[in-house]
């Protein structure tokens, strides 16, 4: 098969480069209409309680303050008869707005959480009646300077609105530091200008193709916009990786003194085959993801998928194509200092190996205590959602939030909120009112039967006769403790497990219980897609290798690998150690995140150790020894998956200059495990574990070896003029 798609490319390569710039145009153009559909929410399961009692809110009570205006004097405080009328005329203006409904105000209502501590802020509540209504031209029209007041704009749907705002201008910066800099390594490890373009120009392939692909899932489905960041870091990172292997084998093939043609044909057959099986296992690790609720998560297998299938295809067949119209010419724009004859074969790698192969034991045990000493940390993990504490201090969004926090402390911007369905009588409902308030953590319980505190009624508000809708009620309980917080999430379970009011069917919402809820719907499949990633991982290994126990070998390694990198992420982002450093505010890690991270990096984990095994695997089928397969193996490899790991890093690393938090997790995070699977685990575990499996190592039992003679996928025989055995390096 890659022989025939080797030849095709060969001698239909002129046409095959038209008809790819060509489409290469048409997903320019449709691609860029993906960002207008995409969707900056998708953190909750809408199957989940909390998300019904939130479509209840919407549909039965006009929704629920989504935007809050925090209104500061001056001079004075917010009582002065100049204050009170100025918020009184802004309160006016608001609920005028079409835009807007459910306008309340310290000043329509006088209650005492909607004004600070000091005296000098109040609130003023709204929801935006369009979902997707435009914040930047309510900021534009309302914040600022008011005659005696200065007015600013957050709350939740703010969040969403400044979360990809931010994350777009800090793609640009990423894209503009990342972008140069691999160029520069690529020309530095190519030793040739036009080498060095091709992996962008694979790359570009595959970013410019999953944008069209997400602009038509946009128009049929919710995705997310935060899979932009996934499409252009991982389209960028494949395309190196399977361009060095291409380009790398292509010149080799060239040097060895074939013609351009058979170095093509070559040249798929046997980076082509280690391109398919590597690019299966990361989309297999990505395809996981569709297994959860979570629009979110699921947009980044719909990115995630499309990229590595474009990547493969443009490695196989658009490369191939243009290598055959350069020829000779891939070296051209050499280096001064370039070889003429460059190699993957590096003797360093080559000694590495040697060394571990001669004392496996010795070399891997120091490894093994750094991976787990790092991991230790995963055992402190707590788990959240976003908030606007990812946003930098400076944000509007994040300014309006800490204030909130500070000045607000029993504000219900982040209640608890209770969805009574049913016939609900007011005696059953002050009962149940009066129960959740005798809650730990609970500071007041709003209803239409009055407000409760500590079991005991509180009188009745003016805002209490709206929580009433036929046959529904809404309870909005207030809690000091942050809606993040483990005694919020308790909170939550607490009031689950209440008795309700008779004839009623209650449903609790809110951001802690959205928090429960999504942690909740990740935990439950989280087995499942283990499980699949896993089973699935280990079939195609066992087809590429033939091996029952390099399959096993590599599992666990890449278990290892990934869990002292999230260790080392909870050091950082949740207990702050590089805080100050970074500039974010530590908070529990984002479950969404974390699922997203652990599928990329195991993916790519495997790429690599289909990269590496591919060439090790070769070898022995081609007649060396156990331990001569291993150090040429990685004498062949390591230079090539240390580079491209280095240079996907780069990508990764870029996402640290983001001023939102869990995007600056994702990208350290993925850029070091990425440096640790590339030297650590594939540089002296890999080599350990297959000479400390001995004979073992390509084991399996005959029913299975059987499988694979029928089913595995083989390396193309060498050619007559390549020796059959290698020259052991020595």
């Amino acid at each position: 098969m890659f022989s025939s798609i080797g030849r095709f490319a060969a001698r239909r390569a002129r046409p095959i480069l038209v008809v790819t710039l060509l489409l290469l145009v048409a997903a320019g153009a449709f691609g860029f209409t993906a960002f207008d559909k995409l969707k900056s929410e998708g953190f909750a399961d809408p199957a989940a309680e909390s998300s019904q009692a939130q479509d209840l809110i919407d549909s039965r009570f006009g929704g629920q303050a989504d935007l809050v205006f925090v209104v500061n004097a001056k001079s004075g405080t917010v009582d002065d008869p100049t204050a009170r009328t100025t918020g009184g005329q802004l309160t006016e203006e608001l609920a005028g707005d079409p835009a807007l409904s459910q306008v309340v105000s310290y000043w329509s209502t006088n209650a005492p959480p909607m004004r600070s501590d000091d005296g000098r802020s109040a609130l003023v509540l709204a929801h935006l009646a369009d979902g997707d209504g435009d914040v930047a031209d309510l900021r534009e029209r309302y914040t600022g300077d008011e005659g005696p007041m200065t007015v600013r704009l957050g709350g939740g749907k703010a969040v969403l609105h400044d979360v990809p705002e931010q994350v777009a201008t800090d793609l640009a910066v990423a894209e503009a530091i990342a972008v140069p800099v691999i160029l520069l390594l690529l020309v530095i490890v190519f030793g040739s200008i036009v080498s060095a373009l091709l992996p962008l120009a694979v790359g570009g392939i595959a970013i410019l193709g999953t944008f069209a692909e997400l602009s038509v899932l946009g128009s049929m489905t919710d995705v997310s916009v935060f899979a932009i960041n996934l499409t252009t870091a991982l389209g960028l990172g494949l395309a190196i990786d399977y361009a060095l292997l291409s380009v790398y084998r292509f010149r080799e093939e060239l040097a060895a003194g074939r013609d351009v043609t058979a170095a093509v044909v070559r040249t798929v057959e046997t980076a082509g085959r280690t391109i398919v099986f590597s690019g299966a296992t990361v989309a297999v690790a990505l395809a996981a993801l569709l297994l959860f609720p979570l629009y979110f998560l699921r947009s980044f297998a719909y990115a995630g998928i499309g990229v590595v299938l474009i990547a493969i295809v443009s490695a196989i067949v658009v490369l191939p194509a243009l290598l055959a119209v350069l020829g000779h010419r891939t070296n051209a724009g050499r280096l001064p200092w370039a070889k003429r004859a460059p190699s993957a074969e590096s003797r360093f790698w080559a000694r590495v190996a040697t060394g571990v192969t001669r004392r496996p034991l010795l070399a891997a045990a120091p490894v093994l205590i750094v991976l787990i000493v790092a991991a230790v940390p995963l055992l402190r993990v707590d788990f959240g959602m976003p908030d606007d504490r990812v946003l930098p201090q400076s944000s509007p969004s994040r300014v309006v939030g800490d204030t909130l926090r500070s000045d607000f402390p029993n504000a219900d911007t982040g209640a608890i909120e209770i969805v009574a369905t049913g016939n609900v009588r007011q005696a059953p409902l002050a009962d149940y009112a009066g129960r959740v308030s005798e809650l730990p953590g609970v500071t007041h319980v709003s209803s239409s039967a009055g407000g409760f505190v500590d079991g005991r009624s509180a009188g009745s508000a003016p805002t209490d006769a709206a929580l009433a809708r036929p046959n529904a009620q809404r309870i909005t309980v207030t809690t000091t403790a942050d809606t993040h917080s483990a005694t919020a999430q308790d909170l939550v379970g607490s009031i689950r497990q209440e008795a309700p009011p008779a004839g009623a069917r209650i449903m609790v919402g809110g951001e802690s219980a959205a928090l429960v809820d999504s942690k909740a719907s990740i935990g439950d499949r989280l087995p499942l897609a283990m499980a699949l990633i896993a089973i699935t991982t280990f079939v195609l290994l066992f087809l590429f290798s033939g091996s029952l126990l390099q399959p096993l070998r590599a599992l666990l390694f890449n278990v290892l690998g990934l869990s002292a990198t999230l260790g080392v992420l909870v050091w950082i982002f949740q207990e702050g150690a590089l805080a100050s450093l970074l500039g974010f505010t530590p908070m529990p890690l984002n479950t969404s995140m974390l699922m997203l991270l652990f599928c990329i990096v195991f993916g790519l984990s495997m790429d690599y150790e289909v990269f590496v095994l591919s060439r090790i695997k070769e070898l022995r089928d081609g007649g060396a020894s156990a331990m001569d397969a291993v150090v040429q193996g990685m004498s062949r490899t390591g230079r090539l998956v240390s580079m491209a790991a280095a240079l996907l890093a780069v990508s990764f690393f870029a996402f640290v200059t983001s001023g939102v938090s869990f995007i600056q997790m994702f990208g350290l995070g993925s850029g070091l495990a990425i440096l640790i699977d590339a030297t650590l685990i594939r540089g002296v575990l890999v080599p350990a574990g297959i000479r400390m499996l001995g004979r073992w190592a390509w084991w399996a039992p005959k029913p299975l070896r059987r499988v694979h003679e029928r089913a595995g996928l083989r390396d193309a025989p060498a050619s007559p003029e390549e020796p059959k055995v290698p020259e052991p390096v020595r």
